[in-house]
């Protein structure tokens, strides 16, 4: 692990009563890269991006982010440190517009409303949604509610985002306008940490990809290298691949 690392994760773990649910688990995210978690259901995931994010506490180990042990502060402090992320279920304020949803984010920087109106404009055409601005949030379908949650991350002017599956759901030609929309960001400077089940994909968009499997980290490397590995096949595939 480099001191120079943007996001290092040192042997985090987290148990629930007699369940350790992320065991020990160890990587790094470098600035300006993609980096893609992989794994089967119930591999820890979530669960390690609600550590990183401060959702979930640890039960041991360390996050450091642009040099900062992290892994004690809330929520709220990790974004106004520079982190985003979207959650797997995607839950805007369905009460409030699509606008409204992603100045709650940007008042986070932005205090004045007419500076988080403006900035919530600007991500809105950033994703694509400026025509949706005024509609509620309810009204959004599938899609525009994955590209709402990339924008309330993107209000909080954040470095890192993690976004959580969000291509799910998606047909192939949403799915090419978001894998886009992330190289646009990545290509800006923005640095992602992707949980993604699309396995084209991770391939798309990460150079570098690690593997969970309840829990445990099992493999790191290019797409190649660890779609390629017999222990991934097997934790995907089970007995079939044996």
């Amino acid at each position: 692990m480099t001191s120079e690392s943007f996001l290092s994760v040192e042997n985090a773990t987290r148990r629930f009563a007699g369940l350790v649910a992320v065991d020990t688990v160890t990587f790094r995210v470098e600035r300006g890269e993609i980096l893609s978690m992989i794994g089967p259901n119930g591999a820890g995931k979530t669960t390690m991006f609600n550590l990183i994010t401060g959702q979930l506490s640890l039960s041991g180990g360390a996050i450091v982010f642009g040099g900062e042990q992290i892994g004690k502060l809330p929520p709220h402090v990790r974004a106004q440190r520079g982190m985003g992320r979207t959650f797997q279920i995607a839950k805007p304020f369905i009460g409030l517009t699509t606008r409204e949803n992603v100045m709650v984010g940007a008042f986070r920087r932005n205090r004045r409303f007419t500076d988080a109106f403006d900035r919530a404009n600007a991500v809105l055409a950033e994703v694509g949604l400026e025509a949706r601005a005024d509609a509620s949030a309810s009204e959004l379908t599938l899609s525009e509610r994955r590209r709402l949650e990339i924008a309330r991350a993107l209000a909080l002017s954040p470095e890192l985002i993690l976004l959580d599956e969000v291509m799910a759901g998606l047909n192939a030609t949403e799915v090419t306008e978001v894998i886009d929309l992330i190289q646009r960001l990545n290509d800006r400077g923005m640095t992602f940490l992707v949980i993604e089940h699309n396995l084209k994909v991770v391939r798309a968009v990460s150079r570098r990809v690690i593997v969970l499997d309840h829990g445990v980290k099992i493999a790191e490397g290019t797409a190649t290298e660890v779609l390629s590995d017999p222990k991934v096949v097997k934790a995907y595939l089970g007995k079939r691949a044996e």
